[in-house]
């Protein structure tokens, strides 16, 4: 299969999560004062493009996606088979044009994804990234002992079932298309994107179950 080169099997070994930023966010910080200063970075224009990342997209275009692939046999097939077309269809494109690939869990699987070399991450779909998803720890212990992170996210996958880890890039990034909750029959799209979680189109979380949101 395409894209098989991504993955990695699951391994075992005790790391913690670094989720501390501070040195970063003020060499972020910095950076931005000196652009600012020199007249290079227009502020207010910055303001809005975290604000838009951040609120206006978030993880609802991803939602969107998961939750028409739950109900939508054919545009699920399409997804599988062409994500970045099929995603684009809903609107929905990356900021670089890098094509997106989705992988689907199942009873036998759980997917995962993690940017091992820096934190690439489908932007479009997802809005911004999370800071643990670029965090070091996260990044190196998502290949060598995936249940390990996702025992640290809260998440126990029944012991037979295989994860398997996909490493995104600058060309090739991933989408996760969590189980479809049980119960949710007959839900319409925007009531089954309401129980698609950010973490779960990682692969860190599951999808909300029913009760968890007013239907």
């Amino acid at each position: 299969m395409a894209g098989d080169h991504h993955h990695h099997d699951d391994h075992h070994h005790d790391h913690h999560h670094d989720n501390r930023y501070t040195d970063m966010q003020a060499r972020v910080r910095a950076l931005e004062t000196l652009l600012t200063e020199k007249g290079l970075v227009d502020p207010a224009a910055l303001d809005v493009i975290v604000e838009t990342y951040e609120t206006k997209i978030g993880p609802r275009n991803g939602a969107a996606v998961v939750a028409k692939a739950w109900t939508d046999p054919d545009f699920a097939a399409w997804l599988m088979a062409d994500a970045t077309a099929a995603i684009a269809s809903l609107g929905f494109t990356g900021r670089q044009g890098e094509h997106m690939r989705a992988v689907f869990n199942s009873d036998e699987t759980h997917n995962l994804v993690v940017c091992t070399l820096c934190s690439c991450y489908p932007w479009a779909v997802l809005g911004l990234p999370p800071v643990w998803y670029k965090a070091p720890a996260y990044r190196a212990k998502a290949v060598i002992d995936p249940r390990g992170v996702l025992a640290e996210f809260g998440v126990t996958l029944p012991e037979g079932k295989k994860i398997r880890v996909w490493d995104s890039t600058a060309e090739l990034r991933y989408l996760v298309v969590p189980q479809r909750p049980s119960g949710t029959d007959g839900w319409s799209e925007a009531q089954l994107a309401a129980l698609v979680t950010r973490d779960s189109m990682i692969g860190t979380g599951l999808a909300r179950e029913a009760g968890e949101v007013v239907a």
